[in-house]
Order: C-alpha cells, then structure tokens, then sequence
C-alpha cells in the first residue's frame, strides 16, 4: 500500500522590503541630501544623550531643515514617551523625522512614522538592528507588546561605523550579542528561507569574528565597520523571520521590569541557545561552521560573562519571585520555537540566567 502526503508541502514565503541603505565612514553627511530627496522640510531630529556630539554635528548640517529636536526616547519605547513627541511633531509641523542613536531613538521614530505617515531617515550608533526591521515593541503600564507591519521599518537607514568608534566597550558587546540573537533565532525560526539562512550565517560569523578584534581595538575602523555590516545582516533576519522564545523573553522581562535592553539579550542568549539547539540540529551546524568548529554555546557564554557589567538577572534586579509568573506568561502563548514550551522549561531557563 502506498502512502499519499496528506497535501502538498508547505510553500516558502520570502518578502524583502523596500529599502535604500548607505553605508561607510561619512555616510551620516549624507542625511542632508537624503532629506532633500524625500522632499523632508521640516525635520525632527531624535537621539540618545549619548549620541550628543553628532547630534549636534547633524543639527548644524540640516540648518533650516531642522524643525525640532527631542533628546529624551525612551527603552521599550513607552507609550507616554512618545505622546509627548507626537506633540511636538504638531507643534513644528514636523513632516520627516531623522533618529540618530541607538535602539531608543530608532524605536521612537518608528512610532512616530507608523502614527503621522512621515518619511523616517534612520543612523544608528549601536549595533542593535531595530532601524532594519519593520518591527516596533512598545510598553504601556509594565507591559511591552510588538507588531510588524511594512510602513514600520525606516525607508532609509544610514551606517556610519565612525559613529561607533566611540562606543563604551560594554554597550559594544552587548549590542553586537543582541544583534547575534536576531541571527541565531532567524536559524531555527518556521518560516526560515534559503536568503535568511544565507543572511543568518554570514551574520553570526561576523559578529563572532568582528566582536572580539573590537573589544581588543576599540577603534580600528575597518573591524567597527564589519561588526556594524554584520549587525546589519542580522536585523535583516529579523526582518524576514518570526521571533522565538529568546525575544519573547526578553521582551517580557525587559517590559515588566525596564531592564536595560541589550543586556537582556546578551544574558539570556546562551541560556536560550542550550535549551534550543539540540532540537534545531541545522542551526547548531552553522553556528558551529561559525565558531570555527567550537561549541557555540560556549563561545557565546564566555563572551556574555565577560561583560563588566550585570550577566545575570538578579544582578539586573529582577525579583526571583517574578521568575514563575514571567514563564508562565510566555508558556500561556509561546512564540515559535524548535522545542515545546512550558512554564516548567522556561521557569529552568530562567532559573540558570538568575
């Protein structure tokens, strides 16, 4: 008797989205003319504290062009934050926004663009990806809920690695992990294509590669500029790709207890990456090709822990008594994941990054 499949296999869907992306030393003195090219008059100009210096640069370069500043976005992108920029949007008649910083900034301006329709220019300074992906997490009331819709993601995103030459060692590591979570979860995500695999494994090896001549040289510019290439890759991959337990994790705790965001990540990473990967038995072999062969929960681990700073959520100042509740938020509607998820399994992932 010969068996029939029960209907044809599943169809591999892969979208690409729209996108002009300029890369190089100097390219963030090309945000002037991109905004002429966009037709932008009135800029908002967003960005971190720590990106004052070329925030100020930025500024004197739009000149007239420049409607407004906000110095103040926010982790998680709380909701509050951005009414209070949504205002000032209409006060200036603001119609672009340019976000100059890290994951804060770009997360604002998507908030913004995705509410007035304005055109975005996005220049990150960390590694984080959030500027390449059409995704927004946004907090209210201890809460950080995520959608994706195409009109997120900024339709210009400018890399500079100069802008990263002066990156504190710690947000250096921790960002360039975070940017290797988006990598490592487009690997054993259900929709993977053979572009994400491809984006995914150049990506990982990259940042394994790139990070530690970084943190030796903090400001060779041709290794900065391959970890920022590289983080880009992987917000590529995230993109293209449905999120798994690691990000529902960090988006859980990162929400309810607003812990810093690229810590977060870099802590559970090898957590999640020991629980996952001996069911994705595919993405284990690539990371491993990455690793040059070593075990890339180890390598992963050593690198998390060599962090100057907190590596383990009770140094985060997460309660040990949330840890339950968390899990069983996550296990009450798991995201995708190669292996089942319960509140018992992710209470013990949790446990180990405490």
């Amino acid at each position: 008797m010969t068996d029939h499949p029960a209907g044809p296999p599943p169809v591999t869907v892969h979208e690409t989205l729209p996108a002009r992306v300029l890369i190089g030393p100097g390219a963030r003195r090309t945000v002037p003319g991109e905004c002429e090219r966009l037709g932008v008059r009135r800029v908002l100009l967003v960005s971190t504290p720590s990106a004052a210096t070329p925030a100020d640069e930025l500024a004197d370069a739009l000149g007239p062009r420049l409607a407004a500043r906000f110095g103040h976005p926010a982790a998680h992108t709380p909701l509050a934050v951005t009414a209070d920029a949504l205002r000032l949007v209409d006060q200036v008649s603001a119609d672009g926004v340019v976000a100059l910083g890290g994951g804060s900034a770009v997360g604002l301006a998507k908030a913004l663009a995705v509410r007035t329709g304005i055109p975005q220019i996005a220049v990150p300074t960390t590694y984080a990806g959030s500027e390449a992906t059409p995704v927004l997490g946004e907090t209210e009331n201890g809460v950080k809920t995520t959608r994706r819709a195409p009109d997120i993601a900024p339709g210009t995103i400018v890399y500079d690695p100069e802008l990263t030459l002066t990156l504190p060692p710690g947000l250096t590591l921790t960002s360039a992990l975070n940017a290797l979570a988006h990598a490592v979860e487009a690997l054993w995500a259900p929709d993977a294509t053979p572009v994400s695999d491809a984006l995914a494994t150049e990506a990982a090896a990259g940042l394994l590669a790139a990070l530690p001549l970084v943190l030796a040289e903090p400001a060779h510019p041709a290794h900065r500029g391959r970890l920022q290439s590289s983080a880009w890759l992987a917000g590529l991959c995230l993109a293209g790709t449905r999120m798994g337990l690691h990000h529902q994790l960090a988006h859980a705790l990162g929400g309810t207890y607003d812990l810093p965001h690229a810590p977060l990540h870099a802590l559970l990473l090898p957590h999640v990456m020991a629980f996952n990967l001996p069911s994705a038995p595919d993405a284990a072999a690539r990371l491993s090709r990455a690793t040059g062969g070593a075990d890339p929960v180890a390598a992963v681990a050593r690198l998390a822990r060599s962090y100057d700073g907190p590596t383990t959520l009770a140094a985060l100042g997460v309660p040990h008594g949330g840890l339950r509740t968390i899990a069983a938020r996550v296990a009450a509607a798991p995201h995708p994941n190669p292996r089942p998820v319960t509140a018992d399994s992710v209470t013990e992932i949790l446990e180990a990054a405490f």
